[in-house]
């Protein structure tokens, strides 16, 4: 995996943040349907699909809290992980200039 891969990854993970932060802030909206955000990756990307949830016709909101938080954990650890890969990729080709230089 390259450093863009790992960026690209920091940014659908990002939309998937800002997703669920709306679903949160709208969960006493009336009649409001959450967006959904599934992560899908390439071998040269990763890229987030953004869907509103299926309508089930309810006149409270339909974002559920359980969903949103473990999504929100999903984004977290997803960051972690890749913001580790590029300073360790950071570190790796750091050392290779100096024994270069």
């Amino acid at each position: 995996m390259n450093v863009s891969n790992n960026i690209s990854s920091l940014q659908a993970h990002q939309t998937m943040m800002n997703s669920s932060a709306n679903n949160v802030a709208n969960v006493n909206s009336d009649r409001y349907v959450p967006t959904d955000v599934r992560i899908q990756s390439s071998e040269n990307s990763v890229t987030p699909n953004v869907r509103k949830a299926d309508d089930n016709g309810s006149l409270s909101s339909q974002s559920e809290l359980s969903k949103e938080i473990t999504d929100q954990i999903i984004v977290q650890n997803a960051t972690a992980m890749n913001v580790t890969a590029i300073k360790t990729q950071d570190d790796i080709l750091g050392s290779l200039l100096d024994i270069k230089a």
